[in-house]
């Protein structure tokens, strides 16, 4: 514990699920925390639940005058921001099955993923750089996905938003290195960790057990992650010890991306 003492901190979309995991890892840590949320009640709840460290804030990461606004009460609160998650986003399918796929997909669900998921990230990524000119340092955390990596054919537009999250990473970082600022911006990349943006594609019962069996049949270690596995990662990145990593992606997928060889109780070489 410790490890984050003094570090304020902003998390977008922690009323539930890794945004959640993430602002009570930073909070055990010794960070204060800015719960952002566009859903006020759960996330009122949060900030409540973390105690005195944690603070509520609503935001829609969609909305530019939101993110000023934000930004603006964190540092007449607390001075300044040292840290920066941009956690916040969907996959399509909040309300049900919506075609994604790349032949029928309407642009109007297109854009709606990517103006959470993209767009999200993008002004606050510009929102965090502003603010830590002030102190010249600082850490930006942006929650990409395994889906950022590989093509998702059924998810095509959190796919691409994913993967344009991935890049803006790469941006940020060598912008703020180029401005002279001890910024850092990197990525981690999830695959499926258990929260409730999956509760639509699982459902209950024994249709349940089937479906989380389906989803990480390739998956090598055979399991969904847990949030608290990515919160981990983040305050690494939250924190000092990672002062000289920038631009950098962590994945945390079980495995996928090793490879398709591993199966439990299979032979090597088989």
């Amino acid at each position: 514990m410790g490890r984050l003492k003094g570090k304020i901190a902003l998390v977008t979309g922690a009323a539930r699920g890794i945004g959640a995991a993430i602002a009570a890892a930073f909070v055990n840590e010794g960070a204060s925390v800015y719960v952002t949320d566009i859903d006020v009640v759960r996330g009122g709840a949060e900030a409540s639940r973390l105690g005195g460290a944690a603070a509520f804030l609503p935001l829609d990461v969609r909305e530019e005058t939101h993110w000023r606004q934000a930004v603006d009460r964190v540092l007449a609160r607390s001075g300044r921001l040292d840290v920066l998650v941009n956690n916040a986003g969907i996959t399509g399918f909040e309300t049900g099955f919506v075609p994604h796929d790349p032949e029928h997909a309407s642009l109007a669900e297109w854009r709606r993923v990517h103006a959470t998921n993209l767009d999200g990230v993008f002004l606050g990524c510009r929102e965090a750089i502003r603010a830590m000119r002030a102190t010249g340092s600082g850490s930006i955390i942006n929650i990409s996905s395994r889906s950022g990596v590989v093509g998702i054919p059924a998810a095509a537009a959190y796919a691409s938003s994913k993967a344009a999250v991935r890049n803006h990473t790469k941006s940020v970082a060598l912008y703020c290195a180029e401005q002279g600022l001890r910024v850092r911006c990197n990525a981690i990349h999830p695959a499926a960790v258990l929260t409730p943006m999956w509760e639509p594609m699982l459902g209950s019962g024994l249709e349940r057990e089937a479906n989380m069996a389906v989803f990480v049949k390739d998956t090598p270690l055979r399991r969904f992650g847990r949030p608290e596995e990515v919160a981990a990662i983040a305050v690494l990145l939250a924190s000092d010890e990672a002062t000289y990593m920038t631009g950098s992606e962590l994945h945390i997928d079980g495995g996928i991306l090793a490879g398709s060889a591993a199966s439990p109780g299979g032979r090597a070489g088989t």
